[in-house]
């Protein structure tokens, strides 16, 4: 058994910091390290600001986007086009588009996306408040931003087919070659996908 080279409060950092996506127990031991060694310029501050993100972070009733506030900042932006809603299974993916500021819409956050074999079913999800959201009236267009699995392909499915009695448009994300992409390093998927969504120039 590894025997322990911190204090139990240290050794509780290092295995709460190995929770994290990304880090394993190297990299934790390494990061609160560093933490430990700065604490005056990292420790305090991350401190603080992890306490007052625990206090005041909510969850956004009308898109499931987290934020300081309820409604979220997105869906309070009157500069926003009510009428286009980007459907993404997760909050990192609403963040990765809005990073992009290739669209000027509002969003909504599924929490996850179809999975039989993890057992994630249509109940599991925010799927209610879509199609009441789509329901309403003010909403043209649904931009499924759903990834290119057989999950996400299958929960895509499922929410055209759920939506199709309303006068609403279902588009997708386009797949295929990436900007800078090298045919010859591709996988046949991704070249069959950017064959069958060709567009004209």
């Amino acid at each position: 058994m590894a025997r322990s080279s911190a204090g139990p409060e240290i050794e509780r950092l290092i295995q709460l910091l190995g929770r994290l996506p990304g880090l394993g127990p190297r990299s934790a031991r390494r990061a609160a390290l560093h933490l430990v060694k700065k604490r005056d310029q990292l420790l305090g501050p991350l401190a603080e600001a992890m306490a007052a993100a625990h206090a005041n972070i909510l969850t956004c009733t009308t898109c499931g986007n987290v934020d300081t506030t309820d409604p979220c900042g997105i869906c309070r932006d009157a500069r926003r086009d009510p009428g286009i809603i980007v459907v993404v299974a997760d909050v990192a993916d609403l963040w990765a588009l809005e990073r992009s500021a290739a669209i000027n819409a509002r969003y909504h956050v599924l929490g996850g996306i179809l999975s039989a074999l993890d057992g994630v079913r249509p109940e599991n999800l925010n799927l209610d408040s879509l199609i009441d959201r789509a329901a309403s009236g003010d909403v043209k267009e649904l931009i499924l931003a759903l990834s290119a699995t057989v999950d996400g392909q299958t929960t895509a499915h499922y929410i055209t087919d759920r939506l199709s009695h309303l006068p609403v448009k279902v588009t997708r994300l386009a797949h295929g070659v990436p900007v800078g992409g090298e045919l010859d390093y591709l996988d046949d998927s991704t070249l069959s996908a950017a064959i069958r969504q060709r567009t004209g120039l």
